[in-house]
């Protein structure tokens, strides 16, 4: 297996590329190749299997879609209410609406997730961990609302990232005089997180 690090995170990226505009079915070394430019061959040179390359797909899918450090900062700095709330969930559709094509290869790798078992606990135990990081985050920051307020707000943008980010103008309307999906944000967080 080949060991030029700067490659290996190109071919990653490619890989990513790939999977969000072709999905998994598309996903093969030639197409990664293609991608990323390199020589035919290369990418099975640096990931022994498809599954090894979906893995590292994902790894490197956390690191692409997770919050700045500096963002955090600043926003920590404000009052812990509902507007916080509301910022980081601004935050995280920022994020996902810059990286449109990471979110993508990311509900990808929910799909692919469901159909290779050997997949499945990696890709659970990694979007599972999101998810206990934000609990923890939630609790350790003082926001207002428990780990059920956490959850149903997970819940929540996950299906407005969803429905944003695959097809954008199924919400246009829906609710007259809140914009999609900045409104929609702030109405779900009103919603779910309690005051104080």
């Amino acid at each position: 297996m080949a060991g030029n690090p700067e490659r290996r995170a190109a071919l990653v990226d490619a890989g990513v590329e790939v999977l969000a505009r072709e999905g998994a079915r598309g996903l093969t070394f030639r197409a990664v190749d293609a991608e990323a430019g390199v020589p035919v061959g290369t990418a099975s040179n640096y990931f022994p299997s498809r599954v090894d390359l979906l893995r590292q797909i994902d790894t490197r899918l956390h690191t692409r879609l997770a919050p700045d450090p500096g963002v955090l900062a600043t926003l920590m700095n404000r009052p812990k209410d509902r507007a916080l709330v509301a910022a980081f969930m601004h935050d995280l559709l920022a994020r996902a609406t810059r990286d449109r094509t990471g979110y993508l290869a990311l509900l990808e790798m929910r799909l692919e997730a469901t159909r290779r078992p050997e997949l499945h606990a990696s890709f659970t135990k990694s979007v599972r961990g999101d998810l206990e990081e934000a609990l923890e985050h939630h609790r350790a920051a003082g926001l207002p609302g428990g780990d059920e307020t956490v959850t149903v707000l997970y819940l929540a943008v996950l299906g407005l990232l969803l429905e944003h980010l695959t097809l954008p103008g199924v919400l246009d309307g829906v609710l007259p005089g809140v914009s999609v999906p900045d409104g929609l944000v702030d109405r779900i967080v009103v919603t779910i997180v309690p005051e104080g």
